[in-house]
């Protein structure tokens, strides 16, 4: 994968993430796509999974299916089959927000252990949603997490809960408890995934810095328990919602470059997201 198509998988995956640490209003009015959706202008159109694809799919055995919304808005409806699992499953969550490494990925040999708990290995369609635009929801995080120990079977639902219920598929109440799985195979994480605050404090001012939070959280909000406030010197703020339509899916490749190009944004350029 090279450096600006791996950008555009962080790009559109990461700012799906940042559902997680903001909320949206919820729209008006959402409009149904009716026929299937084609995927083909993403460059890395693998990382999706289209509902109509899913909804074909439930009940087969060789697929996994994650609710990445609150634990308590899981009984409230969810996708049939779908196991909750909140939003920092796969992360160390030792200590307190703002501390140094909370929130990263766990070590490898740990990951291993929760996510065979939870019934993952190597073989199964690995999928994840969360309510996108209502969050938070760590969707997009969990696909980033486990591609980044090559587990290329997780996938993101296109459109989030949002358009599955928009298209009149069915949720369910009932909780759904994973059955543990063995034999899970991950291999070293491809730090190509990651930017550590060295790399960016090394690369300013050569690497472009996006910011995908709030205005108010670029702006020196703190109210979501960042340990200070403010953004990294010369980022550009790009709110992650921008990415996004009315009904949750992401905006077509094209208009995401040029939403980007009006940034500063190119094609040939490297960039980091946070």
């Amino acid at each position: 994968m090279g450096s600006y198509q791996k950008a555009i998988f962080i790009a559109v995956t990461f700012l799906i993430v940042a559902a997680a640490i903001a909320g949206c209003a919820k729209n008006d009015k959402i409009p149904v796509v009716e026929k299937e959706i084609d995927l083909s202008g993403y460059k890395n159109a693998d990382i999706f999974i289209t509902p109509q694809e899913l909804h074909d799919r439930l009940g087969q055995e060789d697929i996994l299916i994650f609710d990445a919304n609150k634990p308590t808005d899981y009984p409230k409806g969810h996708i049939p089959g779908a196991v909750s699992l909140g939003w920092q499953s796969f992360c160390d969550t030792s200590g307190k927000i703002g501390d140094a490494n909370w929130g990263v990925t766990l070590p490898k040999e740990e990951l291993k252990e929760v996510l065979e708990s939870y019934g993952i290995d190597n073989n199964q369609t690995i999928v994840f949603y969360s309510d996108v635009l209502n969050g938070p929801g760590a969707d997009g995080r969990y696909v980033w997490q486990l591609r980044k120990a090559d587990l290329d079977n997780a996938k993101l639902l296109y459109g989030g809960l949002e358009l599955w219920k928009a298209l009149g598929y069915d949720t369910d109440t009932e909780p759904v408890q994973p059955v543990p799985a063995t034999g899970l195979v991950l291999k070293d994480y491809d730090e190509g995934y990651n930017a550590t605050k060295d790399y960016v404090a090394q690369n300013l001012g050569q690497t472009k810095i996006i910011d995908a939070r709030t205005l108010k959280e670029y702006e020196g909000d703190t109210s979501r328990g960042e340990a200070r406030g403010g953004h990294i010197p010369d980022a550009i703020h790009l709110e992650w919602k921008e990415l996004l339509n009315k009904d949750a899916t992401p905006k077509t490749a094209e208009e995401i470059i040029a939403i980007m190009k009006d940034k500063g944004i190119t094609p040939e350029d490297d960039f980091v997201l946070y």
